[in-house]
């Protein structure tokens, strides 16, 4: 059995810098014609001149392969000058309270605080995606931040707001309230809960952020994926960390699906007799959400078992050795069909 994707995206990644993204951005760039690429660094991605020398080399790793990187930038105060010149360059520009995720530390401390920078945004047409919790009790996070992304629909109704990587069934209700309000999902939260985490020994590269939640939730996000909720996009928020980071006292919060997304995201389709749908969930809604036109690439994948390695590199994947039911057996890029 086969199944052909067209153009898949992955609206959300980690493409990481030097080394790790020599190791992790290729594997993306084969399956994927294009992601948008996450600017928490160190430092981070928060001028022209710094995005640019990051495109070059994210550009220079992936060189051939018929992927577009979609970059964004750190969300600070940036004056209407900056921003009308970064927009040529940029898909969106990503929210950080501060302190909430890896590499966070620079984010905004109060909303109100950040509403000039969102009114100019909104005048010229730059979408806002947002890592959505609080400092609050860790399963409480996402909820209790949802008000907040209901203020900011209601304040800025032409302002295209991405909640990424939702977690909760409060997060895909919200969706239906607010015309401006859209969201990626992830694989690892279409298919783990806090019980996968924690509920035995801690699975240390199952530790991501926003932690996995509860059944209830979990199952909310698969109905909206599968459906597919026209406001919901994939979104893989892949995050490599070396081993030594992940299995470590202070553990890394990141789960690095890059290798197995499209595999696993088939599988799960196919269990749910919906490969019609997933077209549209991995490159579809986010086309016309975003208004983009990716690299035309035909991603055929089949259902044949495959084993997970146990490293890229420095990095332990998703599902490490574990057999996957699909794999992507041929991705071809055709140049002129891109627009």
């Amino acid at each position: 059995m086969e199944h052909t994707l067209i153009s898949p995206l992955d609206m959300h990644i980690h493409f990481r810098e030097g080394a790790m993204l020599q190791t992790v951005a290729p594997l993306s760039a084969h399956d994927f014609a294009g992601g948008v690429i996450m600017p928490n660094l160190v430092p981070p991605v928060d001028n022209l001149e710094r995005l640019l020398h990051y495109r070059a080399e994210i550009d220079a790793a992936i060189s051939g392969t018929g992927f577009t990187p979609y970059m964004t930038l750190f969300f600070r105060a940036y004056s209407e000058a900056e921003l009308r010149a970064a927009r040529p360059h940029i898909i969106g520009i990503k929210l950080y309270p501060a302190g909430v995720t890896t590499n966070s530390q620079a984010g905004v401390q109060r909303i109100r605080d950040a509403e000039p920078t969102l009114a100019t945004m909104e005048e010229l047409g730059i979408p806002l995606l947002v890592h959505g919790e609080t400092s609050g009790f860790v399963l409480d996070r996402e909820r209790e931040f949802l008000p907040i992304y209901a203020h900011l629909a209601r304040r800025f109704p032409r302002l295209t707001i991405v909640m990424e990587h939702i977690t909760t069934r409060e997060a895909v209700a919200l969706l239906d309230e607010h015309p401006n309000l859209y969201a990626t999902i992830t694989l690892h939260h279409l298919q783990i809960t806090l019980d996968d985490v924690a509920g035995g020994l801690l699975q240390p590269h199952l530790f991501c952020k926003p932690i996995a939640k509860r059944p209830e939730d979990r199952d909310a996000l698969l109905r909206a994926a599968l459906a597919p909720h026209p406001k919901v996009m994939f979104g893989s928020d892949s995050a490599p960390h070396p081993v030594s980071a992940k299995e470590a006292a202070a553990c890394a919060a990141g789960i690095f699906s890059a290798p197995v997304a499209l595999p696993l995201l088939t599988e799960i389709f196919a269990q749910h007799d919906a490969l019609d749908r997933l077209q549209t969930f991995v490159s579809d809604n986010a086309q016309r959400i975003y208004g983009i036109t990716p690299p035309q690439k035909t991603v055929l994948l089949r259902r044949e078992e495959w084993s997970v390695p146990l490293r890229y590199g420095d990095v332990t994947p998703y599902r490490a050795g574990c057999t996957v039911a699909w794999r992507v057996v041929m991705s071809r890029y055709d140049p002129v069909g891109h627009s």
